[in-house]
């Protein structure tokens, strides 16, 4: 239990901590549940999707739930992601990529990164049906987090561990924790109408391994920004794949 309240507090800014003190061990973890906070923060998002759906245009319900998920998560992944464009755009050597995304200031990179990713975000889930969108959301967080969770099994730690922003370095999962991963990430596949729209689960998987390439060549490993920025970057392209279906199905 005090893993799954460790998982809903780091990767929540819900007041979770409040209930019992989780001891720093226990964040070791909690990726294997990164799914799982998934549930929550898609089911919260889909909530506000659906109600101000009913009194807004839904291009404009998309945009409140996307909000939504920015504050349950006090931008945790999209910090990643901005670090992330900036340390791989702006670094050519592994000190310097490692140097940059541990910086707090936002590099043009960064910025450029962001704009583009929001918008492509953003098109993709208007340009789908409210219905189907809220699926999709629901669907794809989760199952998306599972797979980015991955990262911590193909790559080792990119710095030493009190180098980490957080001071936590990730443990390898266990056969239990992947069984648990696995099932907290397929099970909410349940909610897409139609099984074509399976289909767009092979892009993540697709640029979850580009990806951690990407970071084995460069850095030699992960850090928390890579984290992030894997499960924004399958997440995304999860929902394109979605608009792909959709639009031949």
């Amino acid at each position: 239990m005090l893993r799954i309240l460790a998982a809903f507090i780091f990767f929540t800014r819900l007041p979770f901590w409040k209930l019992a003190e989780v001891p720093a061990v226990y964040f070791k973890n909690i990726v294997s549940l990164w799914p799982l906070a998934g549930w929550l923060t898609a089911g919260l998002s889909v909530l506000v999707l659906y109600a101000t759906s009913l009194i807004l245009p839904p291009s404009v319900a998309v945009l409140c739930a996307l909000i939504t998920r920015l504050l349950v998560t006090g931008c945790l992944h999209e910090d990643g992601l901005a670090d992330f464009f900036d340390g791989f755009g702006g670094g050519n050597t592994r000190f310097r990529i490692l140097e940059i995304m541990k910086d707090s200031h936002i590099g043009s990179y960064g910025v450029i990164g962001l704009i583009f990713y929001f918008g492509m975000l953003y098109l993709s889930l208007s340009s789908l049906p409210i219905e189907l969108a809220g699926v999709a959301l629901l669907a794809g967080d989760p199952f998306c987090k599972g797979v980015a969770g991955m990262i911590i099994n193909r790559l080792p730690y990119a710095r030493k561990e009190e180098e980490a922003k957080n001071k936590t370095v990730y443990s390898r999962m266990t056969l239990s924790e992947y069984v648990l991963c696995g099932f907290c990430a397929l099970l909410p596949l349940a909610w897409l109408p139609s099984l074509i729209y399976l289909g767009a689960c092979l892009l993540p998987l697709i640029v979850w391994y580009l990806l951690t390439s990407l970071m084995k060549s460069r850095i030699q490993g992960y850090t928390g920004d890579c984290c992030g920025a894997t499960f924004l970057l399958c997440e995304l392209s999860f929902y394109i794949g979605i608009v792909i279906l959709h639009q031949i199905a």
